[in-house]
């Protein structure tokens, strides 16, 4: 079931004249890759014995249903904005080595999520179970490589304003864990400012307790 929206007024919206620029924009996303410290984290979650990846999915859903501009979307034209976003991801096969697309709705506590998360990964048969509702974030983790860079197919749809996250394989480096993060956003509804409030929010989230 669908997440609730509101539509927006536009013609009384403040974004309105960036939303249509950026709107007709030939790519409207943008990606940006920064780094993430995850040090603390890392003990957290081994100490809870959660999945390091439904974790960071969860902290990560949470940090941008927090910021506004991550619940926007295009729905029959219109601009809305959801109320609360779910999650889809990314989930390896290890027998085939193809991923899956897993649907995971938010939830209150990290404890349900991650239990939720890995039984629903793990029993999915089918690789793809239809097309990605509006009301998500989705993710894509790249755990093999420590990358400095990513970039995404593209659907040619310009309304698609689902936001993308990506992380790499973490390193050390002066003592701390880094992961590489990535964030894809519509420019219709996120700017550099928004990404920089994520990036703040994720990474005071990650250095407290679960």
């Amino acid at each position: 079931m669908a997440n609730s929206y509101k539509v927006i007024d536009e013609k009384n919206w403040k974004r309105s004249m960036h939303c249509q620029i950026f709107r007709n924009s030939v790519e409207p996303a943008f990606c940006v890759t920064f780094e993430l410290d995850i040090t603390n984290f890392l003990k957290e979650v081994k100490s809870r014995g959660f999945s390091f990846t439904m974790s960071l999915i969860y902290i990560v859903s949470k940090c941008a249903n927090g910021i506004e501009e991550f619940r926007y979307r295009f729905v029959d034209g219109q601009v809305v904005l959801y109320d609360r976003i779910d999650t889809a991801f990314t989930y390896l096969d290890s027998e085939t080595e193809l991923f899956k697309v897993v649907n995971v709705p938010m939830m209150e506590t990290i404890e349900s999520y991650d239990a939720v998360a890995q039984k629903t990964a793990h029993e999915q048969k089918v690789y793809f179970t239809g097309p990605l509702g509006n009301d998500v974030f989705q993710f894509s983790p790249f755990p093999w490589v420590s990358y400095t860079h990513i970039s995404h197919t593209n659907s040619g749809n310009k309304e698609n304003a689902t936001p993308l996250f990506d992380w790499g394989k973490y390193f050390e480096r002066d003592g701390k864990l880094l992961v590489p993060f990535s964030v894809q956003a519509h420019h219709s509804f996120v700017d550099g400012l928004h990404i920089g409030k994520l990036a703040d929010s994720l990474q005071d989230a990650l250095n407290k307790k679960l």
